[in-house]
């Protein structure tokens, strides 16, 4: 038996806008939060009692998942934040430090635990992974990946022995200076003494603080060498690339919603089209309600969230509509992704709805 913890206390500031409303681990892909997909990988391999840690915007991850049951699982959550000036202000206390307090209130984590990051959409051979972990009778285990040397600067890389005990930890090094290519993907395996080792009612991390401690210590720490896919939503960039590809069906075990009508074009319901007086190639998700004035012209891949309203003459390639999102007539939008207040391209720029220096028009389609 295996226990389950998601961290999703962060801001998620490298993605803005897209976490300006909404906690990263909420962030749709197919229309389902990343942390759904979670949940539901780890319901499969029988890990049913999990925790979240939560701080922005937490309300949005607890009303939407609850306590869990609809997923076959038992979800609970722990806030982390401070009172200041008679206001709840959310304050994390770092990966390492949430887990220390969800111990030190219950003693929770009275077996092996297995915690995720709330914001990558990984594969992993659960079982496989406790398995190794226990057979190596580790402390903790670290699951990390090979990326290629150019990459090693986006992530903290662990390098090991041929046992794979782990040796060091580099966070983010130039490629000249990385000892090894093997990432830490955030997906680590823990026995529950190594909580002893984190200071108690402080802000503490587990790669840049506890990690050390117990490489320090020589305690029996080890790297898996996994392969799997991990697709880590870092930047907004990193989004829209996940996107395309889910789009392309390049991602196992990722379906599209709706009704396939066309090769490669699914829609939902009450959604007004008059094909024949508009060019649509896929493929292409039109959500429930959308209304897609004659003359539009849709190049996917592309997600058009329901509710959305693309006026004649538009013209909208490789983008990510969230719902109620409405593009003006004979606007352009190229590798975007838009909601109806912000819309930012592929590299990151943010356009705000009512910047009179914008060149594009659009909007909240409810009104």
């Amino acid at each position: 038996m295996t226990k389950g913890m998601i961290l999703a206390a962060g801001q998620g500031t490298r993605i803005r806008p897209l976490t300006k409303d909404l906690p990263k681990p909420m962030i749709p892909i197919l229309g389902k939060p990343v942390m759904e997909y979670l949940i539901e990988h780890l319901a499969n391999f029988g890990v049913n009692e999990i925790m979240v840690n939560v701080a922005f915007n937490h309300h949005k991850i607890e009303q939407y998942f609850g306590d869990g049951h609809r997923w076959g699982v038992q979800i609970g959550y722990a806030f982390e934040g401070v009172r200041e000036h008679g206001e709840i202000v959310p304050k994390p206390f770092g990966s390492a430090g949430g887990m220390r307090r969800i111990q030190d209130f219950s003693g929770f984590f009275d077996e092996t635990t297995l915690v995720l990051c709330g914001d990558a959409l990984i594969d992993l051979d659960i079982a496989a992974a406790v398995q190794e972990h226990k057979t190596k009778q580790a402390i903790a285990s670290v699951v990390t990946l090979d990326v290629p040397l150019a990459d090693v600067q986006s992530y903290g890389i662990v390098e090991a022995d041929e046992n794979g005990q782990i040796r060091s930890f580099q966070e983010k090094p130039k490629p000249a200076e990385a000892r090894s290519t093997l990432a830490s993907t955030g997906i680590y395996i823990f026995e529950p003494e190594v909580l002893q080792l984190v200071p108690p009612h402080q802000v503490y991390d587990i790669g840049s603080q506890l990690f050390p401690q117990l490489v320090e210590k020589k305690l029996p720490f080890f790297a898996q060498n996994r392969f799997f896919n991990w697709i880590d939503i870092g930047r907004v960039s990193d989004y829209w690339a996940i996107l395309q590809r889910v789009l392309r069906g390049e991602v196992a075990q990722m379906n599209m919603p709706g009704r396939e009508v066309r090769p490669g074009i699914w829609v939902g319901l009450n959604t007004q089209i008059p094909w024949d007086k508009v060019n649509i190639e896929g493929p292409m998700y039109i959500g429930s309600s959308v209304n897609i004035e004659s003359g539009a012209t849709l190049i996917g891949p592309c997600w058009i969230g329901h509710g959305s309203h693309i006026r004649t003459g538009a013209r909208v390639v490789r983008s990510i509509l969230f719902e109620y999102t409405r593009i003006a007539a004979d606007m352009r939008f190229t590798e975007m992704i838009v909601s109806p207040t912000y819309c930012v391209d592929r590299l990151g720029e943010t356009l705000y709805r009512g910047d009179e220096t914008a060149q594009l028009r659009w909007g909240d389609a409810r009104a």
